[in-house]
């Protein structure tokens, strides 16, 4: 079956998607801000078959979230590393992690946030870097970008003829992420 790309949609959730949107794709960036680097370490650790594994750490490199380093020429091994832009990913990482804690983990949390210098429990959320105040649902909203094309400005005029139509609605949060 041939997959959707949403390469060329102008949505930055629908392009991140295109780079991170696959699980796989997803747990061996985990894996790699956990430390492991090789192949062996991430088969291991996800009981991945090496062929989806082949692909996955493929696809991370050639979007720039991994690179791949020679460390062993007989028999070529690589060993893979988090690049800035893989790096960046990280806070969405940890937003998942809250957010799993929080809705999906009837058990108990397996992994938490923690200072790393007081052991200190943290608790992510995200702040504008202007104002450091947390972004929530009510004091923030999405809007149309300068690069906006037609079909994205078209969601954004639906949602707002959406709140008009149902003021009662209106305070109480700004609608759905827009992308």
């Amino acid at each position: 079956m041939q997959r959707t790309s949403f390469e060329n949609m102008n949505c930055p959730i629908a392009r991140s998607l295109e780079r991170v949107g696959e699980w796989w794709s997803i747990l061996i960036l985990r894996d790699a801000f956990y430390g492991l680097t090789r192949f062996d370490e991430f088969q291991k650790s996800l009981n991945i078959a090496p062929n989806m594994l082949t692909r996955r750490l493929n696809g991370l490199v050639e979007e720039g979230l991994l690179e791949k380093r020679l460390y062993s020429e007989r028999p070529p091994r690589y060993e893979y590393f988090l690049t800035e832009r893989g790096r960046d990913f990280r806070p969405v990482m940890l937003a998942l992690l809250a957010w799993g804690n929080k809705h999906f983990s009837p058990e108990g949390e397996a992994v938490i946030v923690a200072d790393r210098a007081t052991g200190e429990r943290a608790d992510p959320v995200l702040v504008d870097r202007a104002s450091g105040r947390p972004i929530t649902e009510d004091a923030f909203e999405t809007r149309p970008g300068p690069a906006a094309t037609g079909s994205t400005l078209e969601r954004f005029e639906r949602r707002r003829a959406k709140r008009e139509a149902s003021p009662s609605e209106a305070g109480k949060a700004p609608g759905p992420v827009q992308g």
